[in-house]
């Protein structure tokens, strides 16, 4: 099947190698003045795979083109599969599209260039393989549209990963020896956990000396040399100087220990406040990784986002679910937020706010005949869910003769207009008509607000971004559209500033299921911006041919192209792009913090296919942060309102802040130079320390400042240590300064904890100075 698949014989592929049926027949899409041709090759059940050919060198369609062409055959077939091939044959695009009811279509791609590894790739398409006792037992298309779906998309695991999890985990950390404190032995228990989870992701990528069995190997060995040093011996110097150290500045006795591994930097492999604490004291013997190791490799490890074939199978995803539901067992009042709950509270807030900042800088598209609105007015049905159109509209995919309104039965018919004869309006409405136990009613109720919107819609009376929001329109789509349909760079170039300064903060983030809700929602608006940037580059580059070179012209979209070329792939730029300018959270929990983190360094490292392509992982310490959200200073104002009467220490205010500057200044360069790939390691771990020390100086000042407002006093330093323990404060005037000096978050998601003050109040946590007290519970505060 790899043979077909690197030869590029696709029929072979499908019908052949995944057991589907020969298809024949193909249809032209005019999309821009330009014929594409799509050859049917194969199908199952009325699933149809196509496949588009270039016809020349600058004939391969680019993203907005297969957009369109992708809506065009939607209408003829619903469910298929395109693989658009370039023209010399070296690179496909395999294509699926996502449907789910009463949410955004979500295209989803693999590119596969000849001569590279084709694993991902098999990977999926293995899912897409039919047997003969599946054909006997009978398929249907929503059979095969599902596992077309599970091939290209991803799905949740069960329970059973979860609660192993949980017993290995307890199991683990009472191996540790060293750390005194209970907290602090199951806090570093989760710390390893995490490494060594990361570790077997990347192990079985062969991204480690070659090694798919890359611990397991090194542990033999360890054990060969002798007992119990696994630990001490390895893993410290695989942790300390192999990942955080480029290959040319690691010790000869590494380099031959370790073998070669990638230069990973990110924070998670650097020394942990407790190994900063205890040290050497810490060991862990042999047994503890046998038994894990053991647990581990019952399990598949697939690193990319593809779907589970089976049980025994994980993934970054999976993680985060099982990351989700264990932390929000141990952490009082904290609640796991489902995809749906998160994704729609991001949606109405994150593209609202940049709707909004592209309008200030290119208003022209936003005026009552710009192009915004323009879509809108030209197909209302695409800007409203699905949900609210069921059994209005009919589904022109499946018949398109009858596209429009589907009008109502008529003894209903009779009753909208004769309340005298509505005797029917209480029963259940007829299948093709209703949503979930919705009656005939509420269906008419729900049609003429349909009917109401649609009008507005056409009629071009909605024309604001707050209208978006309150008629509940596919503000997602609308974006994307907007952003693919645009005629010039002005607003393609708003959009890019408005995506490149937006600030989304999480000050509950947990193990970040809203933080990835708002990366899952600013990846296709970054693409959809890349891609018309490419294609607007293109334009210019086809009109000024053949030589002279073309002027500068559009140069700041080709600087950003210029970028985007020096990583491993697209989505790995992106991806990076929005973890380090856009993602900010805040937990009182520092092993969900470090949860989060971990989560967001898989998604990246999930897009390498080569070890060579591997780049030092973003340090995101100083985005994600612990501490208390609702204990700290929020602003100089406020440190000037606790010093009250005190001359003297108000004299250092001025100081206060221009050390805070400083420490910002100290940020965004520590922040600059993770985007450049040639970063001297020993220069961004100075940069790092410089800005730790410097944060943490202020810290203390601030928190003796704050602790006085509490009544504590600095001389009883017991007294003074438990308090700083117990509330944990965060100064968001110093630990954001330039984000709350700009007058704070653009952006702010998340979940707060549901838990009565008058719980927390009794372990010695308090409040002050809030309006909401009254309220007694944290999620008010």
């Amino acid at each position: 099947m790899r043979g077909w698949l690197e030869r590029g014989d696709l029929r072979e592929l499908v019908v052949e190698g995944l057991g589907w049926d020969y298809f024949h027949g193909g249809r032209n899409i005019a999309v821009g003045g330009q014929v594409y041709f799509l050859e049917g090759l194969a199908e199952k059940r009325g699933l149809v795979v196509y496949r588009c050919v270039a016809q020349s060198e600058d004939g391969f369609p680019d993203h907005p083109a297969r957009q369109k062409i992708e809506r065009e055959v939607a209408r003829l077939v619903r469910e298929h599969l395109i693989v658009y091939v370039s023209h010399d044959e070296k690179t496909q695009v395999w294509q699926w599209v996502r449907r789910e009811w009463g949410r955004p279509e979500r295209t989803r791609t693999h590119v596969y260039h000849r001569g590279r590894t084709s694993e991902l790739l098999m990977q999926k398409l293995e899912r897409l393989h039919f047997t003969l006792d599946e054909e006997e037992k009978g398929l249907s298309i929503v059979d095969v549209a599902g596992r077309v779906g599970l091939a290209f998309d991803v799905e949740k695991v069960t329970k059973q990963f979860y609660e192993r999890f949980k017993k290995e985990h307890h199991d683990f950390l009472g191996f540790i020896e060293g750390i005194s404190e209970a907290a602090g032995r199951e806090w570093y228990a989760s710390v390893m956990l995490n490494r060594l989870m990361f570790i077997y992701f990347i192990q079985k990528k062969n991204f480690l000396a070659g090694d798919g069995n890359y611990l397991r190997t090194n542990l033999v060995q360890s054990q060969r040399a002798g007992a119990d040093r696994f630990y001490s011996d390895f893993l410290r110097s695989l942790f300390f100087e192999g990942f955080v150290k480029p290959p040319g500045e690691r010790s000869a006795q590494a380099k031959r220990q370790l073998g070669a591994v990638p230069y990973l930097n990110g924070g998670i492999f650097q020394r942990h406040p407790i190994e900063k604490e205890h040290g050497e004291n810490i060991q862990i013997p042999d047994k503890a990784f046998e038994r894990l190791f053991s647990f581990f490799e019952q399990y598949q490890w697939h690193l990319e986002d593809r779907p589970l074939r089976r049980a025994n199978e994980i993934n970054p995803d999976v993680l985060g679910y099982i990351f989700e539901k264990y932390i929000n067992q141990k952490q009082m009042g904290a609640y796991y937020t489902k995809e749906d709950i998160t994704g729609y509270i991001g949606r109405n807030t994150i593209i609202p706010f940049l709707l909004g900042q592209a309008q200030k800088s290119c208003a022209i598209a936003f005026e009552p005949s710009g192009g915004v609105w323009r879509l809108l007015r030209e197909e209302p049905d695409r800007y409203m869910y699905q949900a609210v159109r069921h059994g209005i509209t009919y589904d022109i995919h499946q018949r398109k003769e009858l596209a429009g309104k589907r009008e109502l039965p008529e003894k209903i018919a009779v009753g909208v207009k004769d309340v005298g004869r509505r005797e029917n309006w209480n029963d259940p409405a007829f299948s093709e008509y209703e949503l979930p136990t919705e009656t005939w009613r509420e269906h008419v109720a729900r049609r003429r607000r349909y009917e109401e919107i649609y009008a507005k819609l056409a009629a071009g009376k909605i024309r604001s971004v707050q209208d978006l929001v309150t008629y509940n329109l596919d503000i997602e789509k609308l974006a994307q559209d907007v952003i693919r349909h645009s005629e010039g760079p002005e607003l393609v170039r708003a959009f890019w500033k408005a995506l490149g300064e937006v600030s989304v903060l999480d000050p509950t983030c947990g193990s970040g299921a809203f933080l990835f809700a708002a990366l899952n929602l600013l990846e296709p608006l970054y693409t959809a911006c890349l891609e018309a940037m490419r294609g607007l580059v293109e334009d210019v580059e086809r009109a000024q041919s053949p030589p002279p070179p073309p002027p500068a012209k559009l140069e700041d979209f080709r600087e950003v192209l210029r970028q985007m070329e020096t990583h491993a792939s697209e989505r790995y730029f992106i991806l990076k792009s929005i973890i380090i300018r856009n993602l900010y959270g805040v937990d009182l929990m520092e092993e969900a913090v470090e949860i989060c983190k971990l989560r967001l360094f898989l998604k990246l490292v999930a897009q390498v296919e080569r070890k060579e392509d591997i780049e030092p992982l973003p340090d995101i310490d100083f985005n994600v942060r612990s501490g208390n959200t609702l204990v700290g200073f929020a602003s100089l104002g406020e440190v000037k309102e606790a010093l009250g009467s005190d001359l003297i220490k108000q004299q250092n205010l001025p100081q206060i802040e221009e050390r805070a500057k400083a420490a910002d200044v100290a940020f965004g360069k520590f922040r600059q130079m993770q985007t450049e790939l040639d970063m001297d390691a020993n220069q961004f771990l100075q940069a790092k320390a410089d800005l730790e020390e410097r944060l943490e100086a202020l810290r203390q000042e601030l928190d003796g400042y704050l602790a006085k407002d509490y009544g504590v006093k600095l001389e009883d330093k017991q007294a003074y240590q438990r308090w700083q323990q117990s509330h944990r404060p965060f100064h968001w005037f110093v630990e954001f300064y330039g984000i709350m000096r700009q007058g704070g978050f653009d952006v702010i998601i998340g979940n707060p904890p549901y838990v009565e003050y008058s719980k927390v109040k009794k372990q010695g946590y308090t409040i002050k100075h809030y309006q909401t007290e009254p309220c007694g519970n944290l999620y008010a505060f």
